[in-house]
């Protein structure tokens, strides 16, 4: 068995709690969650770090979002709403989410201290806040700000 961090160790938890609680559908989405850090561990030949597990999580609730977008464009409301309730259990995992305020003013530290002039430089930004904003907001939406930032608007 592998040395767990922190949030691994949390997702177990919930999955015992899950098991104990005999609630099956939220075991079988935390399931999920353990099975895609298995999957990249296996992968990469690694131990994830907390801050690998949160990548991990990210790109879960990024497939879920944009399934559920396209089941509600198609009329499966009923498939949207069981991708909808995976979001939920995997945004548990996930730290608080940052006000669009406190991400603009991570934004606007990082343009300043990279000397980011133009659109150009959004690269060198994103670079700079990806691991401070990492699960604790939509990167779409950071790299949004960034743009907006950079562009004068």
């Amino acid at each position: 068995m592998s040395e767990m961090t922190g949030l691994k160790l949390q997702i177990n938890e919930a999955m015992k709690a899950a098991m104990r609680a005999k609630d099956s559908r939220r075991l079988g989405v935390i399931r999920l969650i353990l099975a895609a850090i298995k999957q990249r561990e296996v992968d990469e030949r690694i131990t994830l770090d907390d801050t690998q597990v949160l990548e991990v999580l990210s790109k879960m609730l990024k497939q879920r979002r944009e399934s559920i977008a396209q089941y509600q464009a198609g009329g499966r409301q009923d498939l949207a709403d069981v991708e909808q309730y995976e979001v939920g259990v995997v945004q548990e995992f996930m730290p608080a989410q940052l006000s669009e305020q406190e991400i603009t003013a991570i934004v606007d530290e990082a343009i300043a201290s990279t000397g980011a002039a133009s659109v150009k430089d959004m690269g060198k930004v994103m670079g700079v806040v990806k691991n401070r904003l990492q699960g604790r907001a939509e990167m779409g939406q950071v790299s949004a700000v960034i743009k907006a930032r950079l562009s004068g608007a």
